[in-house]
């Protein structure tokens, strides 16, 4: 996979990390992603989670204290708790958490407005701001770059992997870098990467004949291991040798992609419906095509429309009255048109001889 990545990765990334937005997660240009813990992090959490328990024994224990805005704050907390069992997302949970800390907050400052100056509770509320201006001075937040779709599965490749390296992925290049196919990118602690998710690219290699006669711009299908089918459209052709290094512009399913860097897929070239059938079963015969039909011992020679034809087989559909008029054919050869169906016995090779 060939993406437009740009890693970000500051400078306390020994620290540890905690993730703002979740993987696949969408930023805006110069949002917040991620942080890096501050120095004591786990400590100063510690006891800003002790100093939270000591202003809620404070809190209940003080009737006078209470007000509309405290009534309502302890709702929404009440609410946070119970709904916060139902989520598995890690990145939600941990933002519930931070809204339920920021609630717990906000109802400690109403209490300490409510609490006479020089009081305990004030005095709890102003060690706990100290604490939390310590915890908040020492992170380190990244931004995104750029707009897109955030990732933190950063394998290194994210700078020679890019759409402006296009005239340089040789087959020989891409089998040197000894990729998996289907293999996860393994998950970073340490940085993030913000991805374009308007397009991607896939490049393969192919010695096909419809490979050699592609063309820059033509639309084709990409049918990931899902069977999910998506359209692509060819940009670039590296002609090697016997072989074409094909590389594909996709521009729906980027999220589904993000987690690759090798996968594996089928090309569609071309997409339409009818009767497959082997090439060897047709011949020509006054620029027309036709196959032999057997039923119970009867061989019946049948006019075939091709729509398509593969190296091995082609697409066949039958005449319809319109077209049979534009071939010259009379009312009476179109009304007695046999039809090739679905289970006829097809023969191969066959010879049209002395057949109506």
């Amino acid at each position: 996979m060939i993406r437009y990545e740009t890693v970000v990765k500051g400078e306390n990334y020994k620290n540890g990390m905690m993730q703002i937005k979740g993987e696949g997660e969408r930023a805006a240009k110069e949002e917040n992603i991620f942080r890096y813990y501050s120095t004591n992090e786990e400590a100063l959490k510690q006891k800003i989670a002790d100093l939270d328990n000591k202003i809620q024994e404070v809190m209940l224990n003080d009737t006078s204290l209470f007000s509309a805005d405290m009534k309502l704050l302890e709702n929404q907390i009440d609410e946070k708790i119970e709904n916060i069992n139902q989520i598995t997302d890690s990145a939600k949970l941990t933002e519930y958490k931070k809204e339920i800390s920021s609630l717990v907050t906000k109802k400690a400052q109403i209490a300490g407005d409510l609490s006479p100056k020089g009081s305990y509770l004030n005095q709890l509320i102003e060690e706990r701001k100290t604490y939390e201006g310590q915890l908040n001075s020492g992170a380190e937040y990244v931004k995104a770059p750029t707009s897109g779709i955030v990732s933190y599965k950063v394998d290194g490749l994210e700078s020679q992997l890019t759409p402006d390296n296009f005239s340089s992925l040789s087959k020989e290049y891409l089998e040197s870098l000894d990729l998996k196919t289907g293999k996860i990118v393994a998950t970073s602690e340490e940085s993030g990467k913000v991805i374009n998710n308007f397009a991607c690219y896939i490049v393969t290699v192919s010695s096909s004949a419809e490979a050699k006669q592609a063309q820059v711009g033509q639309k084709v299908k990409v049918r990931l291991s899902s069977n999910t089918e998506i359209p692509a459209e060819i940009t670039n052709l590296i002609n090697e040798n016997e072989e074409v290094a094909i590389i594909l512009k996709i521009e729906k399913q980027i999220e589904e992609l993000i987690n690759y860097r090798k996968i594996s897929f089928d090309l569609i070239w071309w997409d339409t419906s009818g009767l497959k059938v082997p090439n060897q079963a047709i011949v020509e015969a006054d620029n027309l095509k036709y196959v032999v039909r057997n039923r119970a011992g009867y061989l019946s020679k049948i006019l075939v429309k091709v729509k398509k034809q593969g190296e091995k087989y082609s697409i066949l559909q039958p005449y319809d009255t319109e077209e049979l008029k534009e071939l010259g054919f009379s009312n009476e050869e179109i009304i007695n048109y046999k039809k090739i169906s679905l289970y006829d016995e097809i023969l191969l090779n066959p010879n049209l001889e002395n057949l109506e």
